[in-house]
């Protein structure tokens, strides 16, 4: 199901480059930007950019790496969980980067000026044999094996490879972090169509998760829809 709160992130617009020292408000729906900054916002250090990309990978890398304990933590607490394993796919945002880690075949996606594209990669069977050109993309939704994946969290893995991806963002852009039981589900017209809809972002994510459910609701279902605004 979709988180109560989607989320809205407004980015400074000026003809000048974003200030290093800039931050970037997650504005649950429903709130406005607030003229004075809260208290509770603190100011980033400055510090090369490379260093700080490299800082926040690292984070996010961690922080998966400690789902993944607790996961296996469980396994040893309750017999019929042990073996247990999930996928995950989590956005880290600062100033006007995204920061995207990937672990099995959940999805995060990016629309941008009616393109809708996804950024992460697939840990899957399918994925590797689309990329060998042994099947068709489409192929990815009837085969046999497509449920396949060579990664994921928990499963009795002490350690899990996490992918991180960049990207820089721009006013208008949405980011669609969505588990396999949408994508599989819901084609990429589909999706379009839907995140192209400028109403509400917890409406936009009950279509999707309606469509999911209407074309089989195979699995479960988790969207996070996220709408980069100017501000």
């Amino acid at each position: 199901k979709p988180l109560p709160d989607q989320t809205t992130i407004r980015l400074t617009t000026s003809s000048k480059p974003l200030d290093p020292d800039a931050t970037v408000k997650l504005t649950p729906r429903g709130e406005g930007a607030k003229s004075e900054e809260s208290p509770t916002v603190q100011k980033t250090r400055k510090l090369p950019e490379t260093l700080v990309s490299k800082s926040i990978e690292d984070q996010l890398t961690a922080a998966i790496q400690q789902a993944n304990k607790a996961i296996l933590r469980y396994g040893e607490q309750k017999t019929s969980a042990r073996g247990l394993g999930c996928t995950v796919t989590a956005a880290l945002i600062q100033n006007d980067q995204a920061y995207i880690a990937n672990v099995g075949d959940s999805r995060t996606y990016l629309l941008r000026n009616g393109d809708l594209k996804p950024i992460t990669k697939d840990h899957s069977l399918v994925a590797r044999l689309v990329e060998a050109k042994q099947i068709e993309p489409d192929d990815v939704y009837s085969h046999p094996q497509r449920n396949l994946i060579y990664r994921s969290l928990g499963a009795g893995h002490k350690t899990v490879e996490v992918d991180v991806f960049h990207e820089t963002l721009h006013p208008g852009d949405i980011l669609l972090l969505c588990s396999d039981g949408l994508w599989e589900m819901v084609r990429r017209e589909d999706l379009l169509r839907t995140l192209s809809d400028k109403g509400n972002l917890q409406k936009i994510s009950d279509t999707l998760i309606d469509l999911a459910n209407a074309n089989g609701g195979e699995d479960n279902i988790t969207a996070i829809v996220v709408h980069v605004s100017a501000h």
